[in-house]
This record gives C-alpha cells, sequence and structure tokens, in this order.
C-alpha cells in the first residue's frame, strides 16, 4: 500500500517495475516492427519501445506511480530528435534505445524559472590551441548558488545524462543566448558521478514522491564540442557561431526548440483530462452509493436519497466530468497539430510561419493555464463532494491531488503563462487595427482566425472600455435559446475577442501617463481573465468539433447516436456552467443581460437533469481499473463500506498491535499515564520543580 512506503523505498519499487516493463517489452517483441518510415518528422530507430502505442498502454496500466524514467522519454529524447543533427542522432538514440543512455531536461534554476533568458548557468567555448579537447570543447559552469539545476525529474539519482540549457558563450567570447548541451553527469558503467558533477534529490515534495527530481551544479565539467545540440546552430573548432543556412534554418524553423516544449505542456493538457475524470470516477461513484436525507415524496419509510440525486452534488461533480472529455478532445487536436508543424519544420518547410508559430504557443499557454487550474481546483471539488470520508487517504482522491498540483508550476507557472497568451493576442489586435490584409492572412486557419471578424466589428463601435458585444441573447430568449450549441459557442467568441480588446485599450489609455512596464503590470489581472476566455472558448470549440468529426464517420465511428447526444449534452452543460460561473465576464459585454440569466440557468438545470442518468456510465466508459484508482470510494463493484473497513483494519497501527488489541506505544508511554499514576492529582502536594 503506497500511503505506508517511504518515498525512498517508493523510488526505487518504481524503479524495479520500470526495469521489468522495459524486459517483458523486449520479451513481446515491443517496437521490433517499429522502422523510421520516410518523412518521418521525427527519426526514430527500430526496436525503440517509448514511441510505440503498446508502452503507452502498458505504463498507463501497470504503473501506479510515474516512473521515475519518464523524463528521459518525455522530453529529454525529443530533444535529441528534434534538435540534434543526423551525425548526432546516429550516436545518441542507439544509446537511449538500449536504456545505456538515461536522460532528463535540466532548464530550471534555482533562482530562475519563467524566464528562461536570464538563466544562468554558462558553457563557454575552449578551442584545441586554449588546451581544449581535440576539436574543442565547452566548459560547463554554476557561476552562482542560484544558477544550480534545480527541480528537473529524473536529475536527482536516476538519469546519467542531462540535456542542459545554458549561456552559450563562443570562442570571441560573446554571449550567443541560450542552446542545449549534452552534459554526462555519472558514469555508464558504475553509475558514480563525473568529475565537477554533484547531482542529488531535492528532498520531499507535496506529492510525486517517487520522483527524484533533482539538483545539479556544474564547476568546469568539459565536454566535446559536438555536445552542443547542432541541427539548427554550429560552433565550429576555432569557436566560431552560425545559424543552419537555408530552410532549416528559418526564424520559425529556429523555434523548434519551443516546439518541443510545448509539446510537453500539450501531454500535461491531454493527461489532465484523464486526472479529472479519476477523480469524477471516484466522487460519482461513491455519490451513487451514499445515501443521505430521508425522502418525503417516498411512500417507504426511511427511504434515503442518493448523495447524486441533489442539485448541488449534481452541479458541484457533472460539469468537472463534462470538462474531463471536452480536455480529452481539446488535447487530442493540440497534440496532433504540434506533431505535424513539427513535422514541417524538421523537413525544413517554410509554411510554418512565424505567426503559426506564435499561435501555437499561445493555444498551448492558455490551455495549460486554463486546463490545469480547473482540474487542480476540480480534484480538490471532487475531495470535498465525498465528506468526510473524501478526507481519508484511503479515497484515492488525497493522493491523486497531491501529485497532480505540480501541474499548475511545472512548464510556466500558471499565472504568468497568461501574459504570453496575451502578447500574441495583442498582435492581432494589432493587425486588425492596421486593416492589412496581407497581414491578416496569415491568422487563416490559427486558432486566433475566430477574434478577427468579431475585432473588426467591435472596433467599429469605438474605444471605450467595456467593450460591448456584438452578438448578445435577446431580452425575450427562452430556455431553449441558451440550449442552442452554435448560439453558446458565439457567445464564448464575443467574450474572448471583447475582453483582449479591452486589455489593448487599457494598456493604450494607461501608457498616457505611466511607464510602460506600469501599464503592463496594472492590466494583468485583465490579461488574466482574457486568457482564460480564450482557452474555455478553445475547449469548447475542439469538444464540439471532436463530436462532430466522430459524427461523420459514421459507422466507423466509436460513438453511437446515444453516445453522441449524451456528449451533446455534456458539452451543452458546460457551456451553461462556465457561463454561470463566469456571468460577470458576458454581463460586463452585455451579451447576456439581467433578465436572461434565469433562462440561462433554467437550461443549466435541464441539462443536469437530463445528464443525471448517463453520470455513472460515463465515468464506467474511461474504463480505469481499480488498481489505477486506488480508491476505497470509487471501486467498480460499489462495495465501499466494506472497502473502507478493510483499509481501517489494515493500518499499521491496528495490524502491529498486540493479539489482545494493546496499541503501539502503551508500554513505551500511554502505561505510564493509565496504570503508572504520572497523571494522578495528589492534593496538598506542591510540585518538586520551577516552571520557570
Amino acid at each position: 500500500n503506497n500511503n505506508y512506503i517511504h518515498r525512498t523505498e517508493r523510488h526505487t519499487r518504481a524503479l524495479a517495475k520500470f526495469v521489468r516493463l522495459v524486459e517483458l517489452c523486449r520479451q513481446a517483441g515491443i517496437g521490433a516492427d517499429n522502422a523510421p518510415r520516410e518523412g518521418d518528422a521525427v527519426t526514430h530507430l527500430e526496436g525503440e519501445i517509448t514511441c510505440t502505442p503498446e508502452f503507452q498502454t502498458l505504463v498507463s496500466a501497470c504503473s501506479d506511480d510515474p516512473f521515475p524514467t519518464s523524463l528521459h522519454f518525455v522530453m529529454f529524447l525529443p530533444n535529441i530528435m528534434t534538435l540534434c543533427d543526423a551525425e548526432q542522432q546516429a550516436t545518441w538514440l542507439p544509446l537511449c534505445r538500449d536504456w545505456k543512455m538515461i536522460g532528463c531536461y535540466a532548464q530550471t534554476e534555482l533562482g530562475h524559472g519563467s524566464n528562461i533568458r536570464a538563466l544562468e548557468t554558462t558553457a563557454t567555448f575552449r578551442s584545441e590551441a586554449q588546451g581544449g579537447m581535440k576539436g574543442g570543447e565547452w566548459v560547463i559552469n554554476s557561476p552562482t548558488l542560484t544558477s544550480a539545476k534545480f527541480w528537473p525529474g529524473t536529475l536527482g539519482k536516476t538519469a546519467n545524462h542531462a540535456m542542459v540549457i545554458a549561456q552559450l558563450i563562443d570562442g570571441e567570447g560573446k554571449e550567443r543566448g541560450i542552446h542545449n548541451f549534452l552534459v554526462p553527469l555519472r558514469s555508464m558503467e558504475t553509475h558514480e558521478l563525473l568529475e565537477g558533477v554533484e547531482t542529488g534529490d531535492i528532498g520531499p515534495k507535496i506529492g510525486y514522491n517517487n520522483m527524484d527530481n533533482g539538483f545539479a551544479r556544474f564547476d568546469n565539467v568539459r565536454i566535446p564540442r559536438r555536445n552542443m545540440a547542432m541541427r539548427f546552430a554550429v560552433v565550429n573548432e576555432d569557436g566560431k557561431y552560425s545559424k543552419v543556412t537555408g530552410g532549416k534554418g528559418s526564424d520559425a524553423a529556429s523555434k523548434v526548440a519551443y516546439i518541443t516544449m510545448m509539446q510537453v505542456r500539450a501531454y500535461i493538457i491531454h493527461l489532465s483530462n484523464e486526472s479529472l475524470a479519476m477523480a469524477c470516477t471516484i466522487a460519482i461513484r461513491y455519490s451513487a452509493i451514499r445515501l443521505q436525507g430521508y425522502n418525503a415524496d417516498s411512500r417507504q419509510a426511511r427511504n434515503e436519497f442518493q448523495v447524486l440525486d441533489y442539485r448541488q452534488q449534481q452541479y458541484r461533480l457533472l460539469p468537472l466530468l463534462s470538462a474531463s472529455y471536452a480536455i480529452y478532445f481539446t488535447g487530442k487536436h493540440v497534440l496532433a497539430r504540434l506533431k505535424e508543424v513539427e513535422r514541417q519544420l524538421v523537413a525544413g518547410s517554410e509554411k510554418i510561419t512565424k505567426t503559426i508559430s506564435q499561435d501555437i504557443h499561445a493555444t498551448t499557454s492558455a490551455l495549460k493555464s486554463f486546463a490545469t487550474t480547473f482540474t487542480a481546483d476540480g480534484i480538490e471539488d471532487c475531495r470535498k463532494a465525498c465528506g468526510g470520508h473524501g478526507f481519508l487517504v484511503a479515497s484515492g482522491l488525497v493522493e491523486l491531488s497531491n501529485t497532480y498540483l505540480q501541474t499548475c508550476t511545472v512548464e510556466g507557472d500558471n499565472q504568468m503563462l497568461p501574459q504570453q497568451v496575451v502578447k500574441v493576442l495583442l498582435k492581432l489586435v494589432g493587425a486588425v487595427q492596421s486593416g492589412d490584409e496581407e497581414l491578416l492572412k496569415e491568422y487563416i486557419g490559427t486558432d486566433m482566425e475566430y477574434l478577427v471578424v468579431i475585432l473588426v466589428s467591435l472596433m467599429e463601435q469605438g474605444g471605450e472600455i467595456p467593450t460591448r458585444s456584438t452578438f448578445s441573447f435577446s431580452l425575450d430568449s427562452s430556455v431553449r435559446d441558451f440550449r442552442d450549441v452554435p448560439n453558446l459557442l458565439k457567445a464564448f467568441q464575443h467574450r474572448a475577442a471583447c475582453l483582449i480588446l479591452d486589455v489593448a485599450i487599457e494598456l493604450q489609455t494607461s501608457m498616457s501617463t505611466a511607464t510602460e512596464q506600469q501599464a503592463w503590470n496594472d492590466a494583468l489581472l485583465s490579461m488574466a481573465r482574457a486568457s482564460r476566455a480564450h482557452a474555455a472558448y478553445l475547449l469548447l470549440r475542439d469538444f464540439a468539433n471532436g463530436l462532430e468529426d466522430e459524427q461523420v464517420k459514421g459507422s466507423s465511428s466509436c460513438l453511437g447516436p446515444s453516445e453522441h447526444k449524451v456528449l451533446t449534452q455534456c458539452l451543452t452543460l458546460l457551456a451553461l456552467y462556465w457561463m454561470d460561473k463566469f456571468l460577470d465576464d458576458f454581463q460586463q459585454i452585455q451579451c447576456i443581460s439581467p433578465s436572461s440569466v434565469p433562462q440561462m440557468r433554467g437550461a443549466l438545470l435541464q441539462m443536469l437533469t437530463e445528464l443525471r442518468p448517463s453520470a455513472v456510465g460515463l465515468c464506467d466508459a474511461r474504463d480505469f481499473s481499480d488498481f489505477r484508482l486506488k480508491s476505497a470510494l470509487g471501486r467498480w463493484d460499489g462495495d465501499v463500506y466494506t472497502a473502507i473497513m478493510d483499509s481501517a483494519r489494515n493500518d499499521p497501527l491496528n495490524t502491529e498491535s498486540s493479539a489482545a488489541g494493546v496499541g503501539l506505544g502503551y508500554d513505551e508511554s500511554l502505561h505510564k499515564l493509565i496504570a503508572g499514576g504520572v497523571g494522578e492529582y495528589h492534593k496538598g502536594v506542591s510540585g518538586t520543580i520551577s516552571r520557570l
């Protein structure tokens, strides 16, 4: 039971599981037919198991803990595949495939996280003539305490190599910005640390404690010149720096490093759907079992309600369940889009413009910030919805929440990312204001395209805050109007457009009396609202498009008419739930009048009623095993109370007691109090020690 295992044991046990998984994959021949195909964006080798669907399925099915090795195939391998040239890949990928080289991605430092331009780790070139190794070398240094790499997963004790992000200083002593360097950490024979390298685990965390998030400091660590990732930039033997010329040297292609980072964000977004769905499965199954409050309408005496039949419980849980499906469709879409962009970038295509790269950056930043915050809060709401038993670690929700919490910070803090989103969206506002038709054509096919027409119409109104939406629900709107998905999507489009235009106007107005930095700082709260609005629309749009795509497939779709109908109910409910939650935004832009709110909430109530019979089925459809849920409350067979009591009886405080039930600590301490008389009061006997 993980709840009673020290993190050291959990870490070593997770390593043993992973090694056994690799053994089984090799025995089963997984990856044997995984030969690279012509035109593949990413080079992979025959026999590479981590990029196969079978491996991903096995990881999900057999691991009740994230593996300490996961950053190797989530970040280290993709960096080699996308940023290293063919010769480097030919050298390093076979070592990775055969698990001789296990790596991590070392970017974050003790003193810097989101601001990667301020990273302090240095990579200084030294030529052979200057005493460097043959062909030249890099000297990796951590010049300050705050330059120590801190937080990278797999770094502490597992990895023997790291893809280190450092400031490149070329042979002329000129700083060339951050670049990637493959730095050996440990011997591949003995796993002992190499000279000049100090690494270790950073210590216990709120969750994710089987992962050896680590620190690393480098003291004049020498690596070959060719250990710099050289697909898009090179340094020759004399230390001269240059960008790779040709199509692959284009401005967009040089952003491939960021595409790799965006892929990690996309994975975080996509995996959020599973974490939220698992929490919903536990809470909804338990709410269907738990009885509370008598049904006054029932003819049977003492007939109790299922907790899930209470509107409050439905309002707490059913929108979260709906959101898990929305995040699934969005994550799937974003990952597919990124893979295609990566394929074109690596192939040297010039179709991926700077606008497209920025659009993907804005999309992944907005979705990562909104989806992970919503999921983290949603998991905690699911725990609270389970009442007192939700406070038990045996509920499964405590560890699920603690493990998930790190996603709100990793790969971009959720409070900082909206600024990056708004920077991109403001460029679109400027393009619309300019009226440059050629410039606006660059936004065709991007996730921002929906904003163009709306912004044009909004700008015709003038420039006062708050911007008034050019779409609104009429004063006589009915409940049916609020159940219309196209209407709901339009409302979310206009909300995003109005709020981003408000930010632009606010900044322009503020800068007339304040510095640019102060104006930007004052607008941060408005930026957060605009980013959240953009993300919410993208989630709803991708949910709707995903359902439409499945409908187009017809008989080949995994969704029949009944499933499509229920998921459309989920889409509608989620849109109405967010409309209710962020009602102030919709009223501010005059998209919904106060008199229409009862109709909107009436539609929301109808959706809760219609979705209630399908709630448990929507959870069961995710097919989470009891092994994965690790929950006494969310058992598939519904035998909740037996599981809770079994968990209680198996606690070491009970199992390690004597046969007569005498608990731990009685002989050492409690006996003195109860039978030894140390707590007895004796009237007239004064104390024998000073109170001072």
